[in-house]
Parts: C-alpha cells; sequence; structure tokens
C-alpha cells in the first residue's frame, strides 16, 4: 500500500512549548473541559473537497498544488485519493469527514456511469471506514457545478433538470445509508435567481420545499434518515439566493413545516458574505433550535468572495465556541473544516500543517470560551442588562399583567428614564483577558462607580 506521508507520523499533543510542526500545542483530545473531553466537545471533521480536489488554480493563475495520488485514469487517481485521505484523517487523529458526490467519483458520460463509479468508490470509503473507525459525518449532491444546473437545480425552470436534481439526492441518500452518514446537507449553490424579469420567486421556492420533502419521504423510506441540513450562503454564485443566512433559512423553514426534519449548517465565511459575524449566526440558529453542524473556515475582510481560509482567528473562533457551549454541543453535528490552503502553500505537507492550525485554533477557542462560561463572564453582563424585567413594570410586562391603556398609564408618571451604560469597552478590555491570557486567574467585571 502507498503512504503518501511517510516521514510524518500520528499528530499527537506536545503542549504549547513544542516546536514540533506536526504536533498539537493546544488540542488535547482527553483533556476534560465542563466535564467532557476536549474530543467530544470538538467533532472535528475533513472536508474531501478542499483537501483532495482543490489544485490552487484561481480565476488569474493554474495549477500550484503539488499532489502525489493522480495515476493514469480518473478512477485509478479516485481511488489513490481515497488512500490518501484515509491517511490524512488517520495521521491528524480526526474522527470525521465529509464529501460532495462529485468529489470521490468521476462524473463519466452519464448520469449512470457517475452512479456505476460512486458505487465502486464508496466500497473502498466503507472499507476504510471499516478499517478505521473513521466516520461519515455528512454527504451531499454537487447540484452546481454541472451545466445543467446553470439555472437551478430544483429552482431550476426546466422540469427534467429537477428530475436530475432528485435522482441525484435519492442516490446521496442511499450513500449515506450505506456509510451510515448521521446528516445530510443540501447547499443550494445556484438555487437562486439573476433578476426577477424572468423569474417566479414563489414557484421556485416551492419547487425546493418538494424536493426536501421527497428527501425526507425517501429516508423514511430506505430507513435511514439523517439529520438534514441547509446550508446558507447570501452569494455566489447566484447573485440572489434563496438560502441568504440563518434567519432567511429558518424563515423558509417555517414556512414550509420542515422544522422537525432540518437544522442548519453554518459557514464562518458565509456569515462574513452575508454581511453578519460568526456568533450571530450561531446564535440565531439556537435561537431557533437548529444549530445542526458548523463549516469551519474564515474569511478576508478585505476580498468580497468566499475565500475559505484555515480558521486561525481565535478571537472569532472563541466567541462563536462561546455560542456552541450555550447550545449544549452540535448533536449529531460537527466541525468540519470546509477550508483550503492558500495558493503558496503548495506542498502536501502543507495540508496537514493547515489542519494542525485550524484544530489548535478551535481547542483554543474552547478554552476561552469554557472559561467564560465558568465565570458566567458575558450570562453575568446580560443578567445585570436586563435587570428592570425581573421586578415591578418590567415583571409584569412578561407575567403578561400589562396592556397598551395601563403601560401608558405608568409611562405618563415614569417619563424620566435614566439608561445605564454598557461600559462596552471595558467588557472588550476584559474579553481580551479571557482570550489571550493564559486562564490561571478568574476575571470579573467589576461595578463602575461614578
Amino acid at each position: 500500500m502507498t503512504t503518501y506521508y511517510p516521514t510524518v507520523n500520528k499528530v499527537e499533543f506536545e503542549g504549547r512549548t513544542s516546536t514540533n510542526p506536526f504536533a498539537y500545542r493546544y488540542y488535547n483530545p482527553d483533556q476534560v473541559v465542563l466535564g467532557k473531553t476536549m474530543k467530544e466537545h470538538l467533532p472535528f471533521a475533513i472536508a474531501y473537497w478542499h483537501t483532495m480536489i482543490q489544485d490552487g488554480t484561481d480565476p488569474f493563475g493554474g495549477v500550484t498544488n503539488k499532489r502525489t495520488w493522480f495515476g493514469n485514469s480518473e478512477i485509478e487517481t479516485a481511488k489513490n485519493r481515497v488512500e490518501a485521505f484515509f491517511e490524512i484523517l488517520s495521521k491528524l487523529q480526526v474522527s470525521y469527514f465529509c464529501f460532495h458526490d462529485v468529489d470521490i467519483a468521476p462524473q463519466g458520460n452519464s448520469l449512470e456511469e457517475f452512479f456505476n463509479n460512486l458505487d465502486v468508490i464508496t466500497d473502498l470509503i466503507k472499507e476504510k471506514m471499516d478499517e478505521t473507525g473513521i466516520k461519515c459525518l455528512w454527504n451531499t449532491a454537487n447540484m452546481f457545478s454541472h451545466a445543467r444546473f446553470n439555472n437551478g437545480a430544483a429552482s431550476s425552470n426546466n422540469a427534467e433538470v429537477f428530475a436530475l436534481a432528485a435522482a441525484q439526492v435519492k442516490k446521496g441518500l442511499d450513500i449515506a445509508k450505506k456509510l451510515n452518514a448521521e446528516n445530510y446537507v443540501f447547499w443550494g449553490g445556484r438555487e437562486g435567481y439573476e433578476t426577477l424579469l424572468n423569474t417566479d420567486l414563489a414557484f421556485e421556492q416551492d419547487n425546493i420545499a418538494r424536493l426536501f420533502k421527497m428527501a425526507i419521504s425517501y429516508g423514511e423510506e430506505i430507513g435511514h434518515k439523517p439529520q438534514f441540513l441547509i446550508e446558507p450562503k447570501p452569494k455566489e454564485p447566484s447573485k440572489h439566493q434563496y438560502d441568504f443566512d440563518a434567519a432567511t433559512t429558518m424563515a423558509f423553514i417555517q414556512k414550509y413545516g420542515l422544522e422537525g426534519d432540518f437544522k442548519l449548517n453554518l459557514e464562518a465565511n458565509h456569515a462574513t458574505l452575508a454581511g453578519h459575524t460568526f456568533e450571530h449566526e450561531l446564535c440565531v440558529a439556537r435561537s431557533y433550535n437548529a444549530l445542526g453542524s458548523i463549516d469551519a473556515n474564515q474569511g478576508d475582510l478585505l476580498l468580497g468572495w468566499d475565500t475559505d481560509e484555515f480558521p486561525t482567528n481565535v478571537y472569532d473562533v472563541t466567541l462563536a465556541m462561546y455560542e456552541i457551549l450555550e447550545n449544549g454541543g452540535l448533536g449529531k453535528g460537527g466541525i468540519n473544516f470546509d477550508s483550503k490552503v492558500r495558493r503558496s502553500s503548495h506542498e502536501m505537507e502543507d495540508l496537514l500543517l493547515a489542519h494542525i492550525a485550524g484544530i489548535d485554533t478551535f481547542a483554543r477557542g474552547l478554552l476561552n470560551a469554557a472559561k467564560i462560561k465558568e465565570e458566567s463572564f458575558l450570562s453575568d453582563i446580560k443578567e445585570e442588562r436586563y435587570a428592570t424585567y425581573k421586578t415591578g413594570i418590567g415583571r409584569s410586562i412578561l407575567e403578561g399583567k400589562e396592556d397598551l391603556k395601563s403601560l401608558t398609564e405608568y409611562a405618563l408618571e415614569h417619563d424620566d428614564v435614566e439608561l445605564a451604560s454598557s461600559h462596552i469597552e471595558y467588557v472588550k478590555s476584559l474579553l481580551n483577558d479571557y482570550i489571550y491570557s493564559d486562564h490561571s486567574n478568574t476575571i470579573k467585571v467589576q461595578p463602575i462607580r461614578k
């Protein structure tokens, strides 16, 4: 059997003083944090597409990545990639993976040939899963790259395209059962529109919901109904995408009665493109009890597209992990590195080094968020901010004892309102202590005296 990283052993935790580039300095899978191990808090997954398929091309330049798994045919290369991928997973000691159907197998010259190729490759993947114990977090169908999806998949104006999309989803669910995938993701890459001049927006959204309901029914029929996830994204490639952000997607889910079957798979870079922070999107999802899973990456605020960089911003990841802890974890979901190495990081080893950086960043974020939660830093601030609802007129409002007339009477007698300062700059300064300190001291918000 070919070894693609013969000089690299399994990546182990060596602590923050380690100078070994192929070691974790913060991610200690056995360390207990808030009653669970780091491994339990951080169910990491690796994305097949960026790791095995992405070659460094961009709109201005060709291939840069050096990869050693190419064979004499597309199917031989696909088989080699499976071997290399599971070596990467094993050496990083990551327990899960995710993939699109077109990532793992050649599409061939027909849908039937594509499905046959998928059977061959998923047989090999199943063997590697059984051999290593590594699991499939989620799979999905790529219904945006092929020319047939120029005007969308389920939202296409062409009924035959809808049928082809449905066939890919059926095959995807068959594969999900075969590999015991815990989730199935819908990302509407081209489920949107270019102009309303020729678009029936309501009809297209109705059709997307029809496909989702078909998926629910088929999952029940085959006895494998994974947690269904929708991944919001505001733009790229569609000008107006129907799953713009978490709130927009939740409106869709509620409109079509999909709450019991669908949750959200949220990506940090997609939040950036929507004009939100990642923690905002996570908070919105958990407010609906719909935080299902996350794609871990970051965008570049100086660029206006989906750069899918590996997450290394400890500040942002800390706030994201706090939302996840407040959610009680991710349930059946996980933390998928939907991230690609930079064009200049083109060596084989960079695939390992980039994932190590992302994993260590999330470990640091977890430790920071756990201390924030343990010391009730943010919850105490919020409790104090809404203190006027604990007693008096505020409590009466919450208990439903007031109406517009009674509140008007109250307001006429109490119109001299004094608002408390948020002292937000002070709070942010203390937050820096949680994020950048060694966690050895207790940090508390002290009252501000005038």
